[in-house]
């Protein structure tokens, strides 16, 4: 039974209008559903155990899209009630109107009810696809994060509302049923009405039926009950230290198991030793669906995919493919402890809750295959949110959040990447030890309960030692990132900001953060990359060889203890930009091969902020890049490419060609070093840098070898011969769709819709985007409307606006449409599917109808991102015009000597 309320939490729940009242509280639900895959409904009932705090004459609840056709209450004593029944659609909340007031101490309440398996990948909804032997089939699934429990069943639909549930699917023989907890039995019959509670019958269809009842689950949140119905097949169970794992699948895609099981077995040994506390559920299902809106979701002991994110065949994937699915495999699995065990108390502290899982799946798949360096390839992620974070429209990586849709606006770059970036900033000031222990003691102090940020704050304090809330809450209350600037010995922050000005309104962007700094001195003679842990590739830097300081408001100085020219971000793990003077930022260009990877991802990364925001020019970088001979890391050309694919966009006919030369330029000696072919013994991420390169070189450089060689290994491939290197085949199609040769175009078509794996089909589907020609973009723009699933709808939009050719007609359909792909798009896509717009930078014109339109057109959920979109292409538009002024384009492709 919950205890009464703390007085605290009932209060600040009284004074926000979104909140339930706290004077009854669920305890346990005992829930039947019967779903009718072929007519696309369900009915169910619930007795839901409460407990009254106060004495009360109306109780209220969540529902949402329901049917409610009775309710009866038990009261503390005397016979069953019949309440009044107000359903207020707008609100989503269903009030039970009592005859006389209810007293203080247990009742239940039952309700039975109806709905239908909508099509929009929210609450219970259903999937589609077609077996091995070409009939189409449906599933029966749920998505309940933020707030769409309420959509399959009555409930109290807020986090800290736990409770144990009970569930019983009635289902058509033949299906499997899988839901949080394992079977506890299953007998024959259809009525739900016999589950014990004194609700009617839930029908579910002709045909006979099996009722699969599941045992009680810990307490937990409504946002995590799931339940799965389907022709679905089952992998055999795998012993992970006595949890069972499986992985279920649609028919004929159990060969594409193997790969998660066996990064799931390694999830649950890492998560249990790190956290110090046992799995917390009794099995875990890993459950592939068609269509799914996100890539995962993290429902205790029955995690549900997008099938892309679950099933692959390592053979036929590329390492970044398998790197994504271990990453959301792990981070599912890690939200069972933080998330599930101990969850947020209201939505403002979904940050946490992403963020935290999101470090620990680096954490966990950088353990699983430490040759992948995956904190090195965080950088690259890292420097998206940053790349929004230093927007006027930015917002604080925490705050207030009322109606639901404001909780579905924080799944975003800020929650995941700058969140799990402050955290991986803290644990490397902390000391990783350090950080963990507190992790562990805030774990323990609040199992099965729900917490406030503070609350691990108060925990690493406790064990550290070290102002971790101070620092902590500068980043996370307030929006934006600093800006470190190094001059000779005195370090000193100020706000970043690309543009000087908010464009609407007033700045989101911070004024003073404390700065957990880690500095190292370089060009002290006789190079350090060897011996210094902080150069080495995803490790600690040593306490020994960096000096620890906090940045406040004032001038820091490093104390002149050393030679060389100090490095601001040691390790590579700061949150935060760093601007050096010319002149060491001349010298840093001589010494790249004393930084570590992700010390010269941020060096050219923020060498590129710079560049953006007008504090440097785009010669810097490009003198920069020349010093790149034998880089490895992806992520520094990644960088280079971006800029000068930009650069590309922006140059008119007559700079063009020159752009296209820098990049044969600066990029080909490296590709001819590395050649095409896999190398025995080079770096596991050679072969994401050979991909990058070509890809880069083929498109934007328009180098006619690389397009030659693209185009013989998809001829030789599509002749019968070798497959294409899957670490390849994604820049291959890119380059041959580039080409725009006659039947290219169907022949992607036909592999997208007949893919041998999940992976192939996302490859041809992004393929089909990238044909220069404004005829084939329009068809693609049909399918995005169409044929596609509406969860790849998005992508296939997203794509097409970023084609240098097409993009401005797809900008013409995507108004013309505009209603129609809100309509059709799953709520969660559709600020993402506009993201590229940033691109549609070389026309002021068309930039103005882009702004104008989508602020005067917002999408259902995340207007914030795309207006932070908007002011991105505002940055491009500046950097534009800037560039084309007074040579500067060409003055900056001087820097770039071409031979």
């Amino acid at each position: 039974m919950r205890p009464a309320p703390d007085p605290a939490t009932a209060s600040a729940s009284a004074g926000n209008p979104y909140r339930l009242p706290r004077t009854v509280e669920p305890v346990t639900y005992r829930l039947v559903i019967a779903p009718d895959l072929e007519r696309a409904t369900f009915e169910g009932t619930v007795d839901i155990d409460v407990t009254v705090h106060d004495q009360v004459d109306e109780i209220v609840l969540n529902a949402a899209e329901l049917t409610v056709r009775s309710v009866t209450v038990l009261p503390p004593a005397g016979d069953p009630v019949t309440p009044g029944v107000d359903l207020d659609e707008k609100a989503e909340r269903l009030s039970l109107r009592l005859p006389a007031p209810l007293a203080k101490g247990d009742a239940t309440v039952s309700l039975t009810f109806s709905g239908v398996l909508n099509d929009r990948l929210r609450g219970f909804y259903r999937s589609t696809f077609t077996d091995p032997e070409g009939r189409a089939r449906t599933i029966a699934t749920t998505q309940f994060e933020s707030t769409d429990a309420r959509r399959a069943f009555p409930c109290w639909d807020e986090p800290d509302r736990k409770a144990t549930f009970e569930v019983t699917l009635v289902v058509d023989e033949g299906l499997l049923a899988v839901s949080n907890a394992p079977v506890a039995e299953e007998s024959a019959g259809g009525r739900s009405g016999d589950s014990g509670g004194r609700s009617g019958d839930s029908g579910g269809g002709a045909g006979p039926k099996r009722r699969v009842r599941f045992a009680p689950t810990m307490k937990m949140s409504t946002y995590l009950v799931a339940f799965v119905v389907g022709p679905l097949e089952v992998t055999p169970p795998v012993d992970a230290g006595g949890i069972p794992v499986r992985v279920v699948h649609t028919p004929g895609k159990g060969h594409l198991t193997a790969y998660a099981l066996d990064v799931a077995e390694h999830a649950l040994a890492f998560f249990t030793e790190y956290f110090g506390i046992p799995y917390p559920g009794e099995k875990l299902d890993l459950v592939a669906i068609p269509d799914f809106a996100q890539g995962a979701m993290e429902n205790l002991g029955c995690v549900t995919f997008r099938e892309t994110t679950l099933l692959v065949d390592p053979a036929a994937a590329s390492r970044v493919e398998l790197e994504r699915i271990a990453d959301v495999v792990h981070h599912e699995i890690a939200h069972m402890w933080f998330g599930d065990l101990v969850t947020m108390e209201w939505w403002e502290g979904i940050w946490l809750n992403e963020a935290f899982a999101t470090f620990m799946e680096l954490l966990a798949t950088d353990h699983y295959r430490p040759a992948w360096h995956r904190w090195t390839t965080f950088g690259i992620e890292r420097d998206m949110a940053l790349a929004v974070d230093g927007l006027h429209a930015t917002r604080p990586i925490e705050y207030p959040v009322g109606p639901p849709e404001e909780a579905e606006g924080m799944f975003d770059l800020l929650t995941y990447e700058k969140g799990a970036s402050v955290l991986r900033m803290l644990e490397q000031y902390l000391g990783a030890e350090a950080f963990r222990d507190g992790v562990r003691h805030y774990l323990d102090s609040h199992a099965y309960g729900n917490t406030v940020t503070g609350d691990l704050w108060k925990a690493l304090e406790e064990v550290s030692g070290e102002p971790v809330r101070a620092v902590a809450e500068s980043w996370i209350l307030q929006g934006g990132h600093p800006l470190i600037r190094v001059d000779g010995e005195t370090v000193t922050q100020e706000p970043f900001a690309y543009l000087p000005e908010p464009r609407h309104g007033s700045s989101a962007i911070g004024r003073q953060w404390l700065v957990p700094l880690l500095v190292r001195r370089i060009g002290a003679g006789g190079g350090t990359s060897g011996a210094d842990p902080a150069s080495a590739p995803d490790r600690e830097p040593s306490g020994a060889q960096s000096q620890r300081a906090l940045l406040g408001d004032g001038p820091l100085s490093l104390g002149g203890g050393g030679t060389g020219i100090p490095l601001a971000n040691a390790g590579g793990w700061g949150a935060y930009r760093v601007a050096y003077t010319g002149a060491q930022l001349e010298s840093l260009a001589g010494l790249l091969g004393e930084l570590g990877p992700l010390e010269r991802f941020d060096l050219f990364s923020d060498t590129w902020a710079l560049v953006l925001s007008g504090r440097l020019e785009l010669g810097a970088l490009l003198g920069l890049a020349n010093g790149l001979e034998d880089e490895d890391e992806p992520g520094v050309y990644r960088v280079v490419t971006g800029a000068l694919d930009l650069a590309e966009r922006i140059a008119g006919p007559d700079l063009r060609p020159r752009v296209q030369a820098a990049t044969r330029a600066l990029l080909g000696r490296r590709l001819a070093e590395l050649g095409w072919d896999p190398v025995p013994g080079e770096g596991e991420r050679v072969p994401g840098l050979r991909s990058m390169l070509i890809g880069a070189l083929g498109t934007v450089g328009k180098d006619g070898r690389v397009r030659s060689e693209a185009a013989r290994l998809f001829d030789a491939a599509r002749a019968g011969g070798p497959p294409v290197d899957p670490d390849l085949e994604s820049a291959v199609l890119g380059v041959v769709a580039d080409m725009g040769r006659d039947g290219d175009f169907e022949m992607f078509l036909d592999r997208y819709r007949h893919p041998s794996t999940p992976q192939e089909e996302t490859r041809y589907l992004m393929a089909l985007t990238a044909f220069p020609d404004v005829e084939r973009c329009e068809r693609i723009f049909e399918l995005a409307t169409s044929e596609a699933r509406s969860a790849d709808g998005f992508l296939l939009v997203r794509g097409l606006l970023a084609n240098r050719v097409g993009g401005p007609a797809v900008w013409a359909r995507v108004k013309e449409d505009w209603d129609a792909l809100l309509a059709r798009l799953p709520d969660p896509n559709q600020a993402a599917m506009v993201g590229t717009v940033r691109l549609l930078c070389a026309d002021r014109t068309l930039a103005e109808d882009v702004e104008r339109f989508l602020t005067e057109h917002p999408v259902h959920v995340g207007q914030r991102t795309v207006v932070q979109t908007l002011e991105q292409l505002a940055v491009h538009v500046a950097l534009a015009e800037r560039l084309r002024s007074n040579g500067r384009l060409a003055a900056a492709l001087e820097h770039v000597p071409v031979g």
